[in-house]
């Protein structure tokens, strides 16, 4: 069956064509200058689902991030008391070998070793006290404000611990138990000195506190070990984390981002083409006098 075809009809046909490659060179026009693959989901379906993931993805990790840069603050700080208190213990076994022996000492020497270590009694309750951003980091998850009340008691909650979240799986401890580390009570570094103190000034000797003096100096050291434990740890995970990130900004943009060389080429090539279409039609659909008769 042979169909009749009109010069209306050629007209009509030409111009949608002309339309639909205008519309295409319009497309490629945007891709180009907005560097986006898409630019509407519906252009690609599977293409916004997979770019939805890797940014879901993405603001997991940098949540990740944030997690691993309050932690390593919180260590920090912790590392830095720990530290101090270690130095600290040192001054005190100082003084309490030079207070060894009561027989050598003068009253006026005894007081003045009597109120250096008051001192530095007082200077280990405020390291045990450490706050970072208003929060203890020896009291565990202790809503106090502090970790030791004045009279030695832990204030802190026990077999609790702040801990930060490194990746989907695995989570840190940023604090350090203050129970372990400086004891409780007449048990605490700040009993053992205050005992010191009350010997010194009643004529006696410090030379039965040296073995207690080591015994809780190992044991901050312990404690300090498993705290450069948890910081290397924590420092690892920012290696990954930072690697994570940039696998992750990669995959986002080969699907999100378009190659501006191409990009540029596609829209040239369209614009070639859509020229030569307007030259074609203008050459084949020539104006007759039936169009001006109409």
């Amino acid at each position: 069956m042979i169909s009749r075809v009109t010069s209306q009809t050629m007209t009509r046909t030409a111009q949608d064509n002309l339309q639909t490659g205008l519309s295409e060179l319009a497309r490629l026009r945007e891709r180009a200058v907005s560097g986006n693959a898409i630019s509407r989901p519906s252009e690609d379906p599977s293409g916004t689902k997979a770019a939805l993931n890797v940014r879901a993805e993405l603001r997991a990790n940098e949540q990740f991030s944030r997690n691993i840069t309050n932690g390593d603050a919180w260590l920090t700080t912790v590392d830095s008391a720990m530290s101090t208190t270690t130095d600290l213990l040192n001054r005190v076994k100082d003084l309490a070998l030079r207070g060894a022996n009561d027989s050598t000492l003068s009253p006026a020497a005894s007081e003045g070793l009597a109120a250096e270590l008051e001192t530095l009694g007082a200077e280990l309750l405020k390291q045990a006290n450490t706050t970072h951003q208003g929060r203890p980091v020896f009291a565990g998850n202790s809503d106090t404000g502090k970790a030791f009340d004045n009279t030695f008691a832990y204030a802190g909650v026990p077999d609790s611990g702040v801990e930060r979240r490194l990746t989907a799986n695995s989570t840190v401890r940023v604090d350090t138990d203050g129970a372990a580390v400086f004891g409780e009570g007449p048990d605490s570094v700040f009993a053992l000195v205050n005992s010191m103190v009350t010997e010194l000034r009643a004529g006696s000797g410090t030379g039965s506190f040296l073995a207690a003096i080591d015994s809780r100096t190992e044991a901050i050291q312990g404690q300090h070990a498993a705290v450069g434990a948890r910081h290397a740890e924590l420092l690892r995970a920012r290696e990954a984390n930072v690697s994570e990130s940039v696998e992750l900004q990669t995959q986002r943009s080969s699907i999100e981002d378009v190659d501006l060389g191409e990009a540029v080429m596609d829209m040239k090539l369209q614009e070639i083409a859509y020229q030569n279409a307007l030259a074609v039609s203008a050459r084949v659909l020539q104006p007759t006098l039936m169009d001006f008769l109409r």
